[in-house]
């Protein structure tokens, strides 16, 4: 498998990101595993679901992040469970966290948003849990949209575990406003449920049309990635993409 591109600032004042989208059970798993599969990722930012929301849950993430080289950028039990970490090349100019109106019966779900710079970039960034009622997940996607367009930045990533496959009306609706990146360079591997045996792909990283999307997908047989990391980790496989963002005019 060719690698994918390393971060780096281009002459022209664009940046190579790496960002990562992992749902991480809680980390109720090995966590061990999980900060060694996000550190071979070399990841600039990572989108996390279902990162710990009850006790203690900042020190719990802080500690993966730490594990990872990495540091919290917002989320977690303030977004109901998306967060995004960091590496230190990141300027963080602004955080928000975001809660989604409440369905009887289904579980609370939110946002966790941020507008960060690299070098001379500015880029807006989401991490998202889709519900995994099939018509409160088509109304979570628009309000998505509604907020990466809020964010007043021209470029902008997001990425998270939508509950929905790629033919389904919610994947669609987000695939018709931003590029999927898998479909648009794809890199490694498709499915990213179960780790096991995946079938499916149910997690995925959009960006907006701006970006030129150099590649992205599972990365299975990433040096440092290995099938028992990943399955002893959390039940979802890691997306990993990298991203040509131009310079901020």
């Amino acid at each position: 498998m060719e690698p994918l591109p390393n971060s780096r600032t281009e002459a022209d004042g664009s940046a190579v990101l790496r960002v990562l989208s992992y749902n991480i059970r809680s980390m109720r798993d090995d966590t061990d595993a999980l900060a060694r599969v996000i550190t071979a990722c070399a990841p600039d930012l990572v989108l996390v679901q279902e990162a710990p929301r009850f006790f203690r849950w900042r020190k719990k993430l802080a500690r993966l992040a730490s594990a990872s080289g990495l540091v919290i950028l917002t989320g977690g039990g303030t977004a109901a469970g998306p967060a995004i970490l960091c590496g230190l090349r990141a300027t963080v100019e602004r955080t928000e966290d975001v809660l989604l109106p409440l369905t009887p019966g289904q579980h609370r779900r939110g946002f966790a948003t941020a507008v960060v710079r690299f070098g001379g970039v500015r880029v807006g960034v989401l991490s998202c849990h889709l519900s995994l009622e099939q018509n409160e997940r088509h109304d979570q996607a628009g309000m998505l949209l509604d907020r990466l367009a809020g964010l007043g930045v021209d470029h902008a990533v997001a990425g998270g575990d939508l509950n929905d496959r790629p033919t389904g009306r919610t994947f669609q609706r987000l695939a018709a406003d931003l590029q999927d990146c898998w479909t648009t360079a794809p890199w490694g591997s498709e499915y990213t449920f179960t780790p096991v045996a995946p079938f499916q792909r149910i997690d995925a990283i959009f960006a907006t049309k701006g970006i030129e999307v150099l590649g992205a997908g599972v990365p299975l047989g990433l040096p440092g990635v290995t099938e028992t990391n990943l399955k002893a980790a959390t039940d979802h496989l890691p997306v990993l993409a990298a991203l040509r963002i131009p310079a901020t005019s």
